[in-house]
């Protein structure tokens, strides 16, 4: 029985040994032809892969948001959504299982012997925020205002749902760590490359989940609902999340005034949503660490996920409408966030890895005993079973995100960004609000449909004033004339 058990472990350790491509190799050609403007053909290249797996594919979470997001950089937002709805209902069942305090075994017994890369991918905690975000988005540029509220206010109970649901995580980490001696300190990790973690924009971040982009568009659109008081919490945690920015600031300071009647009549609104690049590959990093055996200490290969900063980040300090200047924001940065949550995942990332060391190592040594042969097919498939590092990450997602806005008459005028080629650089002002989305996507930039609600507040006609009426002269006095000189006595 003891020997049929070992071969049954030697087969599930030979089971990792045939890998699929990796995600980030799977987007590379979407991702080649969207930067070079050929959007539909890269939206077809991951139907293609729907299509090639379609029992397995078809509803996977990761495709459907990389799809959602061309589909909507093409403009094709209820295609977008259609994509989205599959996602959403897969994180939805996600927060119900969270909430109920269920724990799915399946897919940690598979991380345990085959890596992380064999979980089901539930996708990262500021990919939840954004999918509904995103969403609330594409309602925006359909017009859709109230279904657009409904997403905000979902996108709010998320993040609560994320919230207790990384503070047990991590509080089990800690204990399963402890209990198995294991340490989770990443700068342990010889090798692996803590500094892209520890640096300051990624430790100035409160959180992996929460950006300023989905809390200032929810004060945004509870404005344009005209519900100043859900709108000034928005806009305040806008700041909290992305402070010293002027532009997030003015957001809130100028509420009162642009809901009441001291708004400026006779102008737009114009918000500016200005995305830039892709989101950051997550990469394999090979280590090497101590794990415990019954013959003592043996040093291991394991691969870990690292994410490297993004040297040449697009910048946009302002942008030109007509002859107005007007300042952006930086208000999310997602290569950031991205190494945010990693750090935060890695405690975990690195307990799963010793976890399935030690699993091997019991098993290598049971093979050891029974025959040298055997221990030396179960070195052999122990090595090859350690597969790379689980590198799924959404990567249609901008790297950056800038927002600007300010007042300006009706009318078109001309749109400049810096770094960014527009097809067109006409813009058509128009409506009380108006929303404006702009992606740069390395070498080609894609205009959103822009959308306005409202009307433009048309300033009061004051009565005009009555002619005055012209000043009759008056007829000169008539004059007396002088007494003739020696005139009678």
């Amino acid at each position: 029985m003891k020997k049929i058990s070992l071969l049954v472990a030697t087969s599930l350790l030979f089971a990792g040994c045939v890998t699929t491509p990796t995600h980030d190799k799977a987007m590379s050609s979407s991702l080649a032809a969207t930067s070079q403007g050929r959007i539909e053909d890269a939206i077809a290249d991951i139907d293609n892969q729907m299509l090639a797996n379609k029992n397995k594919k078809a509803n996977d979470f990761l495709l459907n948001l990389e799809k959602a997001e061309l589909l909507r950089l093409s403009n094709r937002y209820q295609d977008s959504l259609a994509a989205f709805d599959i996602a959403d209902a897969q994180v939805k069942a996600w927060e119900e299982t969270t909430k109920s305090g269920a724990a799915k075994l399946g897919g940690q017994i598979g991380a345990t012997l085959l890596g992380d890369s064999s979980r089901q991918y539930e996708g990262q905690d500021y990919e939840k925020v954004m999918l509904s975000t995103r969403m609330a988005m594409n309602r925006l540029s359909l017009g859709d205002l109230d279904n657009a509220r409904v997403d905000i206010k979902r996108t709010h109970e998320r993040e609560a749902i994320i919230a207790d649901a990384r503070a047990k995580t991590v509080s089990k980490a800690e204990a399963e760590a402890k209990a198995k001696g294991a340490t989770t300190e990443a700068k342990e990790l010889t090798g692996y490359p803590v500094e892209t973690l520890n640096d300051p924009e990624v430790l100035k971040l409160k959180n992996g989940y929460q950006n300023a982009l989905s809390h200032y568009l929810s004060g945004f659109v509870y404005e344009v609902l005209d519900e100043p008081s859900l709108a000034a919490p928005g806009y305040r945690k806008a700041i909290e999340l992305r402070p010293g920015y002027p532009a997030l600031e003015d957001g809130l300071a100028g509420l009162d005034k642009r809901t009441s009647f001291r708004r400026q009549k006779g102008v737009t609104d114009v918000l500016f949503i200005i995305e830039a690049d892709n989101a950051p590959a997550r990469v394999s990093k090979s280590l090497t660490i101590p794990v415990p055996t019954p013959k003592g200490l043996i040093m291991a290969p394991f691969s870990f996920p690292a994410i490297s900063p993004d040297s040449n980040a697009t910048t946009i300090n302002s942008i030109q409408l007509g002859s107005q200047t007007v300042n952006t924001a930086l208000i999310t940065d997602f290569n950031v966030m991205a190494r945010r949550a990693l750090k935060d995942d890695l405690p975990g990332i690195q307990l799963r890895a010793v976890t399935r060391a030690v699993a091997k190592g019991a098993v290598q040594n049971e093979l050891n005993k029974q025959s040298p042969l055997l221990g030396l097919i179960g070195n052999i498939a122990s090595a090859a079973t350690e597969s790379p590092a689980d590198d799924r990450i959404w990567r249609s997602l901008p790297s950056r995100v800038f927002v600007a806005r300010t007042f300006i008459e009706p009318g078109e005028y001309d749109l400049q960004l810096p770094n960014m080629t527009l097809d067109s650089s006409k813009l058509s002002v128009d409506g009380r609000y108006m929303v404006v989305t702009i992606r740069s996507y390395a070498g080609k930039s894609y205009f959103g449909t822009p959308v306005k609600f409202g009307k433009v507040t048309v300033p009061p006609v004051l009565p005009a004033k009555p002619e005055a009426k012209p000043k009759t002269a008056k007829p000169a006095p008539a004059k007396v004339a002088a007494p003739a000189a020696g005139g009678t006595k």
